[in-house]
């Protein structure tokens, strides 16, 4: 679309986070242009029970406080994920902390689990679009004495509204907040979340959010936890944490843009392959007995086809989107649906981890 590239290039010219403001603004007021959504049969899933129309979803942090759900609806996702939010409000960290990597593909961002808080969020989540699968992002406040009683007064407060809940363990931004995934610690949080939502009356599922900056047997076991505690899917994964202490670097991952010395968590194309291979670990360790949701630099239909094969049930996006706007998702989904054609598929089922044993994680 041609007025779809001249706005992401006036776009580029801002600073990122006014830039997500406009665009934010733009969507709430009716006056952002909406590509024609793609459809069709072969490409609807079942993720953990809930019926997607197609397995391409809007990942976490775009829409952080549930603001723009109803145009969102309207891009042809086949769900949409919210937040993070946090049980109570918080500004996050000091700005700038959002940066545009272009030639790297890539974003590094250390928002720091900016929210409103779930009183705040509620409230839109409950006229929120019912057609369409949402699902809400959780975190724990920074300071937090207790993060799982976090986790379980959000899903309380907010968990009757939605579909899904996802447990975020792994953002790089929030301090202590990745020891979540320790085995001690683990456990009882997951246990807590899933009592959470049983007892609520639509009973949303459980889903896990997790880091890409995990050795191989620290995968294979929170796997494994994960699926003995009553999640019931995994999202593979959260963003990779750069220029922290003992964390990847710019230079390391071969970044090229001045950002790549920032601190935060990289998303986009560099976060492919790592991201990638822990999906193709886990289907291995999981024996393909737990739902996985693919994310991280997916780009293309070329892309989404190898998460697929590498063992992914769904999947979401959103750098991507900075750089080639909204009518990347029916671009995707009408390749997806061409592959499915091609191979005589009826569903994506048939090739979910069909190429899995190409990814798999070196040995720790």
């Amino acid at each position: 679309m041609r007025i779809e590239r001249i706005a992401l290039r006036a776009l580029d010219a801002l600073e990122p986070e006014t830039a997500r403001y406009l665009v934010a603004a733009a969507l709430k007021s009716g006056l952002f242009p909406v590509p024609r959504p793609f459809g069709s049969e072969r490409l609807g899933v079942d993720l953990a029970g809930l019926s997607l129309p197609n397995p391409l979803g809007l990942a976490a942090g775009f829409d952080k406080d549930a603001e723009m759900l109803r145009p969102l609806a309207g891009f042809g996702f086949g769900f949409i994920e919210a937040g993070a939010v946090t049980p109570l409000p918080q500004p996050g960290n000091e700005k700038p902390r959002l940066f545009r990597l272009g030639e790297d593909r890539a974003v590094i961002n250390r928002f720091g689990f900016n929210s409103r808080g779930t009183a705040s969020m509620r409230g839109r989540l409950a006229v929120r679009p019912r057609e369409m699968t949402t699902g809400l992002n959780i975190g724990a406040n920074k300071d937090s004495t207790d993060p799982s009683a976090d986790y379980a007064a959000t899903i309380a407060a907010c968990g009757q509204y939605v579909d899904f809940v996802t447990v975020n363990i792994s953002s790089p931004n929030t301090p202590g907040l990745r020891r979540l995934a320790n085995q001690s610690a683990l456990r009882p949080l997951l246990e807590s979340a899933a009592d959470a939502c049983r007892i609520l009356s639509n009973q949303p599922k459980l889903f896990l959010k997790m880091s890409p900056d995990l050795c191989r047997g620290d995968v294979c076991r929170i796997a494994a936890t994960a699926m003995e505690s009553g999640v019931d899917a995994i999202i593979a994964s959260n963003t990779i944490a750069v220029n922290f202490a003992g964390g990847a670097s710019g230079a390391s991952l071969g970044l090229r843009s001045s950002h790549a010395i920032q601190q935060g968590g990289l998303s986009g194309r560099p976060l492919f392959e790592p991201a990638t291979r822990m999906l193709g670990e886990i289907y291995h360790v999981t024996e393909g007995g737990m739902p996985l949701i693919g994310v991280g630099g997916i780009e293309s239909a070329a892309h989404a086809i190898t998460k697929i094969e590498a063992g992914a049930t769904a999947l979401q996006l959103y750098t991507s989107l900075v750089f080639s706007g909204f009518s990347l998702i029916s671009t995707i989904l009408r390749g997806l649906d061409e592959w499915l054609r091609d191979r005589g598929c009826s569903s994506v089922s048939e090739m979910v981890g069909s190429d899995s044993g190409k990814w798999r994680m070196p040995a720790s």
